[in-house]
C-alpha cells in the first residue's frame, strides 16, 4: 500500500510543469483526518497528500492518503482529487475539488476494498512571508459505491510545505 501511494506521487509530480517561477512545483500537505459516517460511527488518524499544479489557475492535484482508526477497524482512505483553485487574496486560497477514492478497510483480519467518490472544499491560509509554511483545513463528503453505499463526512487539517 505505502509503495503504491510513493510509486504514484513519483509519477505525478517529476512530469508536471510548473505554474509560475514563484509557485512551488509542489506542496505537501502533513496533517490529522477525522471521520463520521452518515448512519454513526467515527475515525481518526494521520493523513499526507501532495498537490501540484498542471494547469495555473485551472487544474490542481491532489494526491492523497489517512489511515483511519476506529473500534477495532483500520481503513487506508486514498483519493486522488481534481481541484479548481481561487485566489481569495494575498494569503488565502480555496479550491473546490472532487475524484475517486480507494477505500481498504482491514476488521479482524479480514480485508476489504471499496471505491467512493469524494468531494473537497479545501482552505489554503499563508500566514508568513514568502510562502514557506501554510495551514490547510479540508472538509470532505465520501459516497460509497460498493453495496450499503456508505457515505461520511470529514476533514482534514495540517500544514503546507512548499518544495521545488
Amino acid at each position: 500500500m505505502k509503495r503504491s501511494l510513493v510509486l504514484l506521487l513519483a509519477l505525478l509530480v517529476p512530469g508536471l510543469a510548473r505554474a509560475q517561477d514563484k509557485e512551488p512545483a509542489a506542496i505537501f500537505e502533513l496533517g490529522g483526518a477525522a471521520s463520521w459516517g452518515v448512519d454513526g460511527g467515527s475515525a481518526y488518524g494521520p493523513s499526507v497528500a501532495v498537490e501540484t499544479t498542471p494547469i495555473p489557475e485551472w487544474l490542481e492535484l491532489e494526491a492523497g492518503t489517512a489511515e483511519m482508526f476506529s473500534h477495532g477497524q483500520t481503513e487506508w482512505d486514498t483519493d486522488l482529487l481534481f481541484k479548481k483553485p481561487f485566489d481569495l487574496s494575498r494569503n488565502f486560497e480555496f479550491m473546490f475539488g472532487l475524484g475517486p477514492e480507494w477505500q481498504h478497510t482491514r476488521v479482524a483480519g479480514k480485508s476489504s476494498d471499496t471505491v467512493a467518490g469524494e468531494v473537497a472544499l479545501d482552505f489554503m491560509f499563508w500566514p508568513w512571508r514568502g510562502r514557506k509554511l501554510g495551514l490547510f483545513v479540508e472538509p470532505v463528503y465520501d459516497y460509497g459505491f460498493s453495496h450499503g453505499h456508505e457515505q461520511s463526512l470529514g476533514v482534514s487539517a495540517g500544514l503546507l510545505i512548499p518544495f521545488g
